[in-house]
């Protein structure tokens, strides 16, 4: 194992003095704040000041409740290492150490998934040394409030989208301030995984973004939940007023779950009661959301799609249900709901979205992934994707997603996505010319 060569860089920025690590090759300016908000108000973004931005011992994150299965599945993440924030909007640049002066290099922002409810910027599990390194762009990582604070509401004392208006305030932030750092501010992609591809989705039909992204990358965004989510979010609104107030976020987080919206009320939407609410700024009604995304067209360059087993990261990882559907004709059973499931959630919205989008006149790719090989039990689960992205062995190395799978598949395979998605942040573009991983299908969608 490599042992990291650190030392510290700093940023004369325009913003404040930025003090940084440089580690192999990697320059990280990690957890510079963006905004700040008080409860149940939208952020207000923070103002250059000559004071120095030190990176802090401990990383900032929204209140949440940890999720056994995520930890189980993608790895354990100490919690000590870790600031609980309720506001907590911070964001890290990394950028490759080496780069000729006045060079612009493309902007990736990272806007990580969790059902809007978990998760943060800078996870060691999305930390993008490797690909800011191997392709020669910066990476933005965003963190942003979540859950209760972030994404549930539905009058002035509590508006929805806040959690929206965070990630706006970041993409300001960084058309301001990330030529500083060597970034082409007019060659920014968002990149989103799960909720965080949902509500990139949703960024391009939301007011105030004009000219703060040109394409969006979007990873398995449960798109297939975004209709009628009206009554669930009221109840759940309603159901929660008495922790509004609340000066305990623990406190909050242990109690909010008891009130969750049930699944047998509500259908498979319920599985993600916090989302994005439409018909609040600085979105649309819902009904206007399809002719949005249409209008949006000519401004965004997009790549879509999706794992091929992507529910089976919750279904074949459950005991209970494997007790009695993990064999013979329970396994087939299983195998057509994972199919099911993940048509309904993930493929078939991501194929309606490409589809209308390329017919509109828009730039669009429908990628797929599948697993490779049959020995590997769960296939193509939810979250594959991101190993492949970001790479970082030794973050994934206690995950039990990736139990079976050979590290060097997930390096050589990871590599060529790496490239890939580089490509389409540079230019929109993949060509036919280019490497493709063994895993991956992917074809430009024509109207």
């Amino acid at each position: 194992m490599t042992v990291p060569q650190t030392a510290t860089h700093i940023f004369q920025t325009s913003f404040g003095k930025i003090i940084a690590l440089k580690e192999n090759g990697v320059i990280k300016a990690k957890s510079i704040r963006y905004a700040r908000s008080e409860r149940f108000q939208k952020p207000v973004p923070e103002q250059p000041s000559p004071k120095e931005v030190i990176f802090p011992d401990k990383t900032p994150v929204c209140p949440q409740v940890i999720s056994q299965l995520v930890e189980k599945m993608i790895g354990v993440t100490n919690i000590d290492d870790f600031d609980p924030d309720e506001s907590t909007q911070y964001l890290s640049v990394f950028r490759p150490e080496f780069i000729t002066e006045n060079e612009k290099l493309p902007v990736v922002v990272w806007i990580h998934g969790g059902s809007h409810e978990i998760g943060c910027g800078d996870l060691p599990t999305s930390d993008p040394s490797d690909w800011v390194k191997e392709q020669q762009i910066i990476v933005v990582t965003v963190s942003y409030r979540l859950g209760l604070f972030g994404f549930l509401g539905g009058d002035e004392n509590r508006p929805p989208n806040l959690g929206l208006f965070d990630i706006i305030e970041a993409l300001k932030w960084i058309k301001n301030y990330i030529p500083e750092f060597g970034g082409d501010a007019g060659n920014v992609t968002l990149l989103g995984q799960s909720s965080g591809g949902d509500a990139i989705a949703h960024l391009m039909i939301s007011e105030g973004v004009e000219d703060l992204f040109q394409r969006v990358i979007i990873q398995s965004a449960p798109l297939g939940l975004r209709n009628k989510r009206q009554k669930m979010s009221a109840e759940f609104l309603r159901k929660t007023e008495p922790l509004k107030d609340e000066t305990d976020v623990l406190k909050m987080m242990d109690e909010y779950r008891k009130s969750v919206p049930s699944v047998f009320k509500y259908g498979l939407k319920a599985a993600m009661p916090f989302g994005t609410q439409y018909g609040f700024p600085p979105l649309c009604k819902e009904e206007e959301s399809l002719d949005r995304w249409k209008d949006s067209a000519g401004k965004y360059d997009v790549l879509i799609g999706l794992n091929n087993d992507e529910t089976a990261f919750y279904l074949k990882t459950s005991e209970a249900i494997n007790k009695y559907f993990g064999t013979g004709l329970g396994l087939k059973i299983m195998d057509k709901t994972v199919e099911k499931t993940t048509e309904f959630i993930y493929g078939n919205p991501a194929r309606i979205f490409a589809e209308n989008y390329a017919k509109a006149g828009g730039n669009v790719y429908l990628f797929r992934t599948h697993s490779g090989s049959q020995d590997y039990h769960i296939g193509a689960p939810h979250c594959i994707d991101l190993p492949l992205i970001f790479g970082n062995e030794e973050a994934w190395k206690s995950a039990e997603m990736l139990k079976d799978i050979p590290w060097t598949f997930i390096h050589e395979n990871g590599k060529k996505l790496r490239a890939l998605w580089a490509e389409f942040a540079r230019n929109g573009s993949v060509s036919d010319d280019s490497e493709r991983p063994e895993i991956l299908r992917i074809q430009k969608i024509t109207g």
